[in-house]
This record gives C-alpha cells, structure tokens and sequence, in this order.
C-alpha cells in the first residue's frame, strides 16, 4: 500500500496545506492552546517553538509498539517542547527545559531520509502537535527525495480537530494518547481541564480518516488508528471510562496499548496520588478493564 501523503504531493493537496499551515503560524491556533503569537516573528507560546522546529534526537527506536518496530526499528523524530506538558513528563527535560537544536525543514527532511536509508518501517513524530507547518514543509522536499514510508502522527491527542483535518490524506499512522478521563486531573496535571473532550474529538476525527489499524503480511502496521494509555497510581486516568469510550464510540477493533511504566519523573514527587510507580496489580486491573469494554487488540504481552 503506498502512504497516502504520495498521492497528496501528486495533485498538489500536501503544498497547499503547507502553505496554509505555514502562514497559521504568524498568529498559531495550531493546537488547543489558542496562544495566537506570531511565531513567525519570534514570538511564542505555551510550547515556546518560534518558526522553526526543534528536534532533541531522530534514530531507529526498537522500544515503540511492535506494528511500528519490525526488524528494522521505528524512526523515530523527537520534537522539543510540547503544548501539553504533562507535570510528569518522562522526558521533563525535553518537553519542559527544551533540550534539542533547531533544525531548518530541509534538515528536518533530511532526517527522515536517513532513518528511511537505514531501513526504518515509518517516520515517526514524537510529540508534533506545534510542528505541523514545519513537518509539512519538510515533507514536500523529502516525497521529492524519494520518501516513501508511512507516516506516524504520535500526540497526546491534544490536538485540534481544525488541525488534524488539514493531514488529512497526508499522514498514514495516527497513535494518540488517551491520558485522562477527569478534567479534574488534566487541569492538575497538564493545566488544561479540556483534555478529556479535545482528544475524544479527536479520536474520532483520526479514526475516520484512517480507520483501524491496518498490518501488512509482516505484522508491520501501514494504515490506521493505534492509541496509548499509561496506567497511573490510583487509577487516576480514568482506565474503565476510557477503554469504554473507544469501543463504543471509536471501534472495538481499535489497536491499544496499555502501558505500565509510570514512574513519578518531572514534578511528580510533589503531589501524594501519583509520586510511586504503578503496582503490578493495578496494571492487572486496567488490563481487565480493556478487556470487559471489549477491546482486545493490545500490543505484545497484554492478551
């Protein structure tokens, strides 16, 4: 199956929308944030990206979920900074203290010819809700190099809906987090109480552009929805509520993968109901839990 960003380079869709999402940037309503600064000037806001996208690391990841990994390894394009910042962040340094360099989009296409010359299965882009324009434009120059890989959109799933129309056609792999159910706790932990209703919005948008996941003969996934959800303390995510909305409002078939490895990182020691690592017994029940909504497309071990 060829990605679908080529077809949309063909008849020029991808350089249109390139160019749209490149001029949002002079006053960016690219995410949920709504900051309206004029990035292309030097200003920004909440994930302090100005014009260019700033990228801490791009290599073959072979930790990812097994459809994306294969053999060769899922290349992967950490972004810095972010426009959720969870208080937790296993990576604080990247998403919070902006560690990484800026890149121009023709580095930023380089890389994803690199990590595709090294036999990668897709580009993967970590965290690139606030770089779409630059991803995009990056994109155009990459197709015209030879790029041929599917794409792999990996959020927080805070994203727009405004947004997320704008790829469609152009990126082949959602793989969002579903982090919270409880306004509650997103407004504690990430300062945004509109998380929980963001990314049901934007599920639905991803699942109806891509639909489920699709794999190849290999088990290599090539088109298609795959969402995250990492277990907390004192379930604290809202596990049941969760696993429920995606069967009954994405699809039952919906690729999940429960993650376990919550440690408190970040600014997590200040606050008593999520300063420990999960039990064992709590990944169990979320696990559990997934399964009585009825979803039991989980990555590796969890069946």
């Amino acid at each position: 199956m060829e990605p679908v960003y080529i077809q949309s380079y063909r008849n020029g869709i991808l350089k249109e929308r390139t160019i749209i999402l490149k001029n949002s940037l002079k006053c960016c309503t690219l995410c949920p944030r709504n900051c309206q600064v004029d990035r292309l000037s030097g200003e920004t806001g909440i994930c302090k990206t100005g014009e260019y996208a700033v990228v801490s690391s791009y290599t073959p990841h072979f930790g990812e979920e097994s459809p994306l990994v294969g053999r060769h390894g899922s290349g992967t394009i950490f972004f810095t900074n972010c426009n959720l910042l969870c208080n937790f962040c296993q990576n604080y340094d990247i998403s919070h203290q902006s560690y990484g360099n800026k890149v121009t989009d023709r580095i930023l296409a380089d890389m994803m010819l690199i990590l595709q010359s090294l036999g990668c299965h897709n580009i993967n882009f970590v965290t690139p809700s606030h770089v779409v324009p630059q991803i995009l434009s990056a994109l155009l120059m990459a197709v015209d190099d030879g790029l041929n890989v599917p794409l792999v959109y990996n959020s927080s799933g805070y994203d727009t809906v405004v947004t997320l129309q704008m790829l469609d056609g152009i990126i082949d792999i959602y793989m969002p987090d579903f982090k919270f159910w409880n306004s509650e706790f997103s407004k504690l932990t990430c300062d945004a109480p509109d998380y929980p209703e963001i990314t049901r919005n934007a599920l639905k948008e991803m699942h109806q552009q891509v639909g489920d996941l699709i794999l190849d003969h290999m088990g290599i996934a090539i088109r298609g929805l795959l969402v995250r959800h990492l277990v907390m303390p004192e379930n604290i995510a809202g596990t049941e509520q969760i696993m429920g909305f995606i069967a009954e409002n994405i699809s039952n078939n919906t690729y999940v993968n429960i993650m376990p490895q919550y440690r408190p990182c970040g600014k997590a020691y200040e606050n008593p109901l999520f300063n420990r690592p999960i039990t064992q017994y709590e990944f169990s029940l979320a696990i559990s839990m997934a399964k009585k909504a009825g979803i039991t497309r989980l990555d590796k071990i969890q069946v």
